[in-house]
């Protein structure tokens, strides 16, 4: 035990900041990404333009294609378009493996690229590319390890609020130091918030034991308590037509006034007990799923229209809210981004601390392998990210399993990368991963070419700035003025 609750806290910061910080820094960098998941997307499907959405009409076109594609599914969910999503998001379960498509908001046909698009970092952000449940259970345990470690890090931190006016450049490892004061202050409430509401959407990967006691082997269950008005019937067992669903949407639009669809999802579509769910949109609300409709999809008719207002289950969707940012504009959505940005600085910066002070001590063969591998992490990830995009603008349009290949792109950059930092030295790897970052931002650059539009230009002042700050990292590292581990 420390001699005092201070240096104990310290202790503790350290500690779980070593064990969990390369997950939480694969986590932090992917959320931040995903808040611009639908621009992303676009950016990966050239072929789509900014233009006028009907979202009654262009549901119904992508609800032609799944009759004649998808008859047999035994629901389809559909992200409905919209100005920052000009595509319909179709969704389906057959035989027992799940199918995604973007469909064109005109005619309902799928888009020509096969790609995951901005869902590919939403999904890393809390999958870690591992199957159900273990991604998951390790991005919870990562998030509740994030809320203690923030919390610490306040408790040890003296002068934590005059280290927000503090940086002195050129002094090794004190200016790490301040680096790290400074990025952890800036956006201090904003990282405990979405460190505490990660830690309580992924409770139940905690505490299964609290939903076994209450439902048992019926622990689907609980979806339909928390939200009754989403529930899927059983089917009746005979074919029956869907009714048009332009009307059922457009009175859905009526009702939900200014908040606009959000989603679309139909169940049995194919059978006489089918069920059409439309949920609000975040146009004016930052919960989610708060004002639902419920119609029956052989005639239309209305069978609910459903306010959420039980206390519990409106907080939890403001959590849900405040963590997915579906509800915020441009301006909150780029606070969300460089404030994840400063997180993701806050834990490569205290990783490369704890390194450098043990190495300092003479930290043997141990110390020298987690400071390899930290280089290969911090600038590895980023690597193998911007990866993902340029297999999206490298790979053919057509490839037969294409998405996947995107996906796996990722996973042999990093792994290639992950060798080559533990293959040089410390400070020749991490110079090498800074250039392989640095070519690549500028690769992404010149593929959003000729910048037209929001989304080309956004992505291309991010990777400039990035390749700006990567140019900056190896030229004071060359220069002596920094080290370059």
């Amino acid at each position: 035990m420390k001699k005092s609750f201070r240096a104990s806290m310290g202790w503790l910061h350290d500690w779980a900041g070593l064990v969990t910080g390369w997950v939480l820094f694969i986590m932090v960098l992917a959320g931040g990404l995903s808040v611009f998941r639908s621009e992303i997307t676009c950016w990966m499907h050239p072929e789509l333009r900014a233009e006028a959405i009907n979202p009654a009409l262009s549901t119904q076109a992508a609800v032609d294609w799944l009759e004649h594609n998808a008859p047999d599914a035994s629901a389809w969910y559909l992200n409905v378009a919209s100005a920052r999503m000009p595509a319909t998001q179709a969704i389906w379960w057959q035989q027992d493996e799940s199918n995604m498509r973007l469909l064109d908001a005109r005619t309902g046909q799928p888009l020509a690229r096969e790609t995951m698009g901005g869902d590919f970092f939403y999904n890393l952000h809390f999958e870690l590319m591992l199957p159900f449940p273990w991604g998951r259970l390790i991005a919870a345990i990562a998030a509740v390890a994030l809320v203690l470690i923030l919390l610490t890090g306040i408790v040890t931190h003296k002068r934590i609020f005059a280290d927000f006016f503090t940086f002195r450049p050129g002094k090794g490892q004190r200016s790490w130091l301040d680096v790290h004061n400074l990025a952890g202050v800036a956006a201090l409430p904003f990282h405990l918030m979405i460190a505490l509401s990660g830690a309580v959407l992924l409770s139940t990967m905690l505490l299964p034991g609290s939903i076994s006691a209450v439902y048992g082997a019926q622990a689907m269950d609980l979806g339909d308590d928390l939200t009754p008005a989403m529930s899927a019937p059983s089917p009746a067992g005979h074919k029956a037509a869907l009714a048009p669903l332009t009307p059922m949407l457009e009175e859905a639009l009526r009702r939900m006034q200014g908040d606009g669809i959000g989603q679309v999802y139909l169940y049995n579509p194919t059978d006489a007990a089918s069920v059409v769910v439309v949920t609000g949109g975040n146009a004016r609300r930052i919960g989610l799923d708060t004002h639902v409709l419920r119609f029956e999809g052989t005639t239309g008719r209305i069978l609910a229209d459903y306010y959420e207002n039980r206390p519990v289950v409106v907080a939890f969707g403001v959590l849900y809210g405040l963590h997915d940012a579906r509800f915020a504009p441009g301006v909150t959505r780029w606070f969300y981004f460089g404030s994840s940005v400063l997180l993701a600085l806050v834990i490569a910066s205290g990783l490369r601390m704890w390194v450098t002070r043990r190495l300092r001590q003479g930290g043997g063969a141990g110390v020298e392998c987690v400071a390899r591998l930290n280089v290969g992490m911090t600038y590895g990830v980023p690597v193998a990210l911007a990866g993902f995009m340029l297999a999206n603008r490298v790979l053919p349009v057509g490839m037969a399993g294409r998405a996947g290949a995107e996906q796996l792109v990722v996973l042999v950059v990093w792994l290639l990368l992950l060798g080559v930092a533990l293959a040089l030295p410390r400070i020749v790897a991490a110079r090498v991963l800074l250039v392989c970052l640095l070519v690549a931002m500028l690769a992404l650059v010149g593929l959003s070419a000729p910048w037209r539009g929001g989304v080309a230009q956004g992505v291309a002042l991010v990777c400039l700035v990035a390749a700006v700050a990567c140019g900056l990292a190896l030229w004071r590292g060359r220069s002596g003025q920094a080290e370059g581990a």
